[in-house]
């Protein structure tokens, strides 16, 4: 109707009118100039708006068709209009929009243009109109419903996959590692073994990596909000890092600064999967003899809030400008001749990413090509109640402490840490001025009990100060080496010359008092505090587990312990063995959680049920293939004691095994 052919004028214009008001939808005419005046606009189009009658139609829009569309899509749409009839060949465009009718509500408008050149007005558009906020909606509904099942059925597919590759994986890992005990094994078998236990460590990152970015896609990645030791958090930290940089020749560094807390409230679990993240990488992409920095620094307080910062900073190869809008892409590489020297999933830093943003917190990276990176986590956790320093037997406010440390924020930080748990410390930054510091207070017949000394100082070192100290004061004093460095070398010479133990830096409050009290006590302990364990030589263990190959390697594991394990090979059989043993006969139940007939959760849940004295507290166990935070918690609610996920780590067991024994027989000798 509106072709070359049809030419807008007074008699014309008033067919278009006779025409419009009989249309079910809305139309109007604008002009294609600069201000895009309303020509003729519809009954109904002035009903989509809202609006009472023509005049009023008019005042609320301006009478134009940028006055018709939300301020957010004006420049969108015209930019759409004007692109589309450029492009078309019958002056046609199609686009859709919102408008803010003049009741307030926000609607979805599906516009149909046609373009034509008119001898009396220039420029028209011809636009017919309607609303589809409805349909829209249910288009948006259905998508989100479909979306939904499909993340779902994603997440139910990669929790099996998960199940079912975790379950070889525990044997071929388990495999390896009783296989490397050997004492018979040439250097080149040796080596093939290292290599097939790191290859299978890895293809585990990937899964957890490929599950980790699943569940954060489909929105079930759930924070635990539970009180935490930060001081424990970071000393993990610090110990996988340090090992994995002496392993490759980089220094690691970690600072502390400001009065960071003992405990706070948050998932230490995910930010100690962030940073540890962003640490590997800071050694994959740093050559020896580079440097790997980490620092910690509290900076602000609120009422019961505290803001960290993490600045993880190296020494490598960096990253071209031009990359680094991408680094937190998933599956995002510089280069392929990075990734195939250095190896990376690309899924790492998009997961930080999420994980940071879901606590809230934010991330953020500056590079230079050649130079190195810097990372800056910044997340703010909730303060703590947890009382982490208070002393067992002494009574803090007595303990006067002089803490000796070159570098002055090291220094402050002690202080701040020492002072905040009620502790009086006083901070110099050298040798002598520590030796004179000593003679004023013991003159004053005010002596330090603690003196916290730094290994690695210029002019007089650690080792050099502490010799003096024992020569000027006998043992008078407690001495505790600090050290940012594995302190084996030092060890002898150290407890030669009397120094009373070794604490690793950063420091916190509660590793100074558990380490003065160890040494107060002076009950001939070892020098490095441990929990204490039971031996497992000789005692039963119920195994419940249905595949027979994980059965074997474990018994395998556990007979190097000299315990007795007793298969089950489901979670019904295990009950009726446990069910029909002499009281306290089993030690410990490993229970595995995915088993036909009856689970482990079940099993577990109906021998806590027992009526018998020792179905409350024997340790059980859970073993399973699932990565997921919900089965940790789920292993706990029904009872269990503790968590391992396949394929489980001989030394992690033992340890798990030993505390745990341990803790269940100091329970009965007090009841």
């Amino acid at each position: 109707m509106f072709g070359k052919g049809f030419e807008l004028n007074e008699y014309s214009m008033q067919i278009v009118k006779e025409m419009g008001s009989h249309m079910p939808g809305g139309f109007f005419i604008y002009k294609a100039d600069i201000n895009e005046e309303l020509l003729y606009v519809n009954d109904a189009a002035i009903r989509i708006f809202g609006c009472d009658d023509l005049e009023d139609f008019k005042a609320y829009t301006g009478n134009s068709f940028r006055g018709m569309l939300h301020p957010e899509d004006v420049n969108s749409v015209e930019d759409s209009v004007a692109d589309q009839i450029r492009k078309s060949d019958d002056n046609v465009d199609h686009v859709e929009y919102r408008i803010i009718r003049k009741d307030g509500q926000i609607r979805w408008i599906d516009d149909y243009g046609h373009y034509s050149e008119s001898e009396n007005y220039g420029g028209l558009y011809y636009v017919f109109i309607s609303d589809v906020t409805e349909k829209r909606d249910q288009a948006l509904s259905e998508a989100l419903e479909a979306a939904v099942k499909a993340n779902e059925a994603k997440t139910a597919f990669l929790s099996s996959m998960s199940h079912e590759i975790r379950t070889p994986m525990n044997a071929i890992i388990g495999l390896d590692s009783l296989a490397l005990k050997k004492d018979n094994l040439d250097a080149e078998t040796r080596g093939y073994l290292e290599k097939i236990g790191e290859s299978a460590r890895h293809l585990l990152g990937l899964i957890n990596d490929i599950l980790d970015m699943s569940r954060i896609e489909s929105g079930r990645l759930i924070l635990r909000k539970e009180d935490f030791s930060f001081r424990a958090m970071l000393e993990q930290i610090n110990v996988m890092v340090m090992t994995q940089c002496s392993d490759k020749g980089l220094k690691y560094e970690c600072k502390v600064i400001g009065g960071v807390s003992d405990y706070y409230i948050g998932d230490d679990m995910k930010l100690k999967q962030v940073l540890i993240n962003i640490l590997s990488n800071a050694i994959k992409f740093t050559d020896a003899p580079g440097t790997v920095f980490l620092t910690v620094e509290r900076t602000a307080v609120f009422e019961d809030q505290s803001t960290i910062r993490f600045v993880i900073k190296d020494t490598g190869i960096g990253m071209d400008e031009e990359f680094l809008p991408k680094v937190f892409d998933t599956f995002a590489q510089e280069d392929s001749s990075r990734n195939n020297k250095y190896g990376s999933t690309g899924l790492g830093m998009a997961i930080s990413k999420n994980i940071v943003e879901i606590m809230n917190g934010s991330i953020s990276v500056k590079s230079e090509k050649g130079v190195g990176t810097e990372f800056t986590v910044i997340v703010t956790l909730k303060n703590s109640e947890h009382d982490s320093v208070q002393g067992n037997f002494i009574n803090l406010n007595d303990m006067r402490v002089l803490v000796v440390d070159d570098e002055e924020i090291a220094a402050e930080h002690a202080r701040l840490v020492l002072d905040e748990a009620g502790i009086q410390a006083d901070t110099c930054l050298s040798g002598d001025e520590a030796l004179k510091m000593l003679e004023i207070r013991h003159t004053k017949q005010e002596p330090y009990n603690l003196v916290l000394l730094d290994w690695k100082m210029p002019d007089m070192d650690g080792i050099e100060v502490a010799k003096k100290i024992r020569a000027l004061y006998s043992r008078e004093t407690t001495i505790i080496i600090l050290t940012s460095f594995n302190w084996d070398e030092i060890l002898d010479e150290a407890l030669h010359i009397g120094v009373d133990g070794f604490l690793a830096k950063p420091l916190f409050a509660s590793n100074v008092i558990g380490e003065f009290e160890r040494i107060a006590r002076k009950n001939n302990m070892s020098i490095f505090r441990e929990k204490q364990r039971a031996d497992l030589t000789g005692r039963h263990i119920l195994l419940a587990e249905d595949v027979l190959i994980n059965a074997e390697i474990m018994k395998e594991v556990i007979k190097a312990k000299g315990a007795i394990i007793e298969h089950a090979e489901n979670g019904r059989i295990a009950l009726e063995m446990f069910d029909k043993s002499e009281p306290y006969h089993y030690s410990a139940v490993l229970m595995d959680v995915r088993m036909p007939e009856m689970d482990g959760l079940e099993a577990a849940s109906r021998i806590r049920g027992l009526e018998r004295e020792d179905a409350k507290n024997v340790p059980i166990i859970a073993m399973t293939a699932n990565a997921f935070d919900e089965d940790v918690q789920r292993s706990l609610q029904v009872g269990m004691n503790a968590h391992l996920s396949k394929p489980v780590e001989p030394e992690r067991l033992y340890v798990t095994l030993e505390e745990l024994v341990w803790e269940a027989e100091a329970t009965r000798k007090q009841s």
